[in-house]
């Protein structure tokens, strides 16, 4: 009755080749799945970019990669590569850490938060994903979606991660205030601005925009630190985040006001001028 119908439609209408059959649906899921042929449609290649960033001396800094082949030869790139059919995404951005960057993840729970993750930065770093990126022509290699990801940590394992063979360590600045959004500049030490490759530089800005959207309402600064900090360390990183100026005094504050920083009872060691109390984070 249905191939009749299918037929009378296709006399009626205007065009010359008669519709396909309709395949006949499988009793189960197993036959389903065994006659299935994925292959039928056209698939996009995934892949996955890290975003790693530290404050180190007042500046906000990012790993780069110079790409020394086709495409965007010549040009910086974060850490990325494609996805693996035996792997997740999460395991694959932990594989390019490792690879790329020479970063080990440590182990965490399902039940573990984020801001709990953050809180263990000591022992690691902290990784999250950021958002994916897939606009049609965002890689001249075809359809290539990429799932961005975020990770923080502390100056010092910044600074060894940008000793992997062509990796550079450049400074990260916005041609745009607050959570407008945009595309971000990378600098070289000398002050010259370097070309990123593909939309890495829109992957970036927005890395940014989220740290300067949930600042003030998670413990991701605090992923930037070591385990015990000054309220000026915590100040710089704030500040270089936001790209602007903060009050001291409000500053210091609004920290101790908001139940975040538990103090060590400690000072800061081998300084020049008055030794600075350490604080640790305090999550809930």
């Amino acid at each position: 009755m249905h191939g009749a119908y299918m037929h009378i439609a296709y006399m009626r209408s205007a065009s010359k080749v008669p519709p396909p059959p309709r395949a006949e649906s499988a009793d189960t899921e197993e036959a389903f799945l065994a006659g299935y042929d994925i292959t039928q449609f056209e698939r996009p290649s995934v892949a996955v970019d890290v975003v790693v960033l530290s404050v180190i001396r007042g500046q906000l800094k990012v790993v780069v990669y110079l790409r020394n082949e086709h495409p965007a030869k010549g040009k910086y790139a974060l850490p990325g590569g494609f996805v693996q059919m035996a792997e997740s995404l999460d395991s694959a951005a932990e594989r390019l850490l490792r690879n790329k960057a020479g970063l080990q993840i440590p182990a965490k729970t399902k039940q573990q938060t984020r801001e709990q993750a953050a809180s263990q930065r000591h022992k690691g770093l902290f990784l999250e994903q950021l958002h994916t990126f897939g606009d049609v022509g965002r890689d001249p290699r075809g359809r290539i979606i990429t799932v961005a990801y975020l990770a923080l940590l502390p100056p010092k394992k910044l600074e060894n991660a940008a000793i992997a063979p062509g990796a550079k360590l450049c400074t990260v600045t916005t041609n745009w205030h607050g959570t407008e959004g945009g595309k971000a500049l990378i600098e070289a030490d000398e002050g010259s601005v370097l070309h990123l490759a593909f939309d890495h530089a829109l992957i970036l800005g927005t890395a940014v925009k989220r740290l300067r959207e949930t600042l003030d309402t998670t413990a991701l600064a605090f992923a930037l630190l070591p385990a015990e900090l000054t309220l000026r360390a915590l100040q710089d990183v704030h500040e270089a985040i936001r790209g602007e100026t903060l009050n001291k005094d409000s500053f210091r504050r609004r920290m101790l006001a908001s139940g975040k920083l538990l103090p060590t009872g400690k000072r800061q060691q081998d300084t020049s001028h008055r030794p600075a109390e350490l604080y640790r984070y305090q999550h809930d």
